[in-house]
């Protein structure tokens, strides 16, 4: 890709699941931006988990602020992203999402 925002757009079209695991300005870039195509529904679900604790001033703050505004979609209708403990729980919660109904 010739441009960042080309390949994390291409990197979006692609997976089925993503996970944020700790990481600086360009990691916060990324969530945001699935993060918001999730709650707006500007693209098909898909599973979402950061790993560890490290984001989770982040979500706990935005979901504040969104759950002060009540709006019909995203964060209203049940959390978007999954907040996984170790490796394992990321691999379990991903597992259990992406199973064929």
């Amino acid at each position: 890709m010739k441009t960042w925002e080309e390949r994390l757009f291409e990197l979006i079209r692609r997976a089925d699941a993503f996970v944020a695991c700790k990481g600086g300005t360009g990691t916060l870039v990324e969530l945001a931006v699935v993060w918001e195509m999730l709650n707006k529904a500007v693209m098909t679900a898909k599973p979402f988990a950061v790993l560890g604790n490290f984001w989770e001033p982040v979500l706990d703050r935005v979901r504040q602020v969104e759950l002060g505004h009540p709006a019909p979609w995203g964060e209203a209708n049940g959390r978007l992203v999954y907040v996984a403990a170790t490796p394992g729980d990321v691999a379990s919660h991903l597992t259990a999402k992406l199973k064929p109904a």
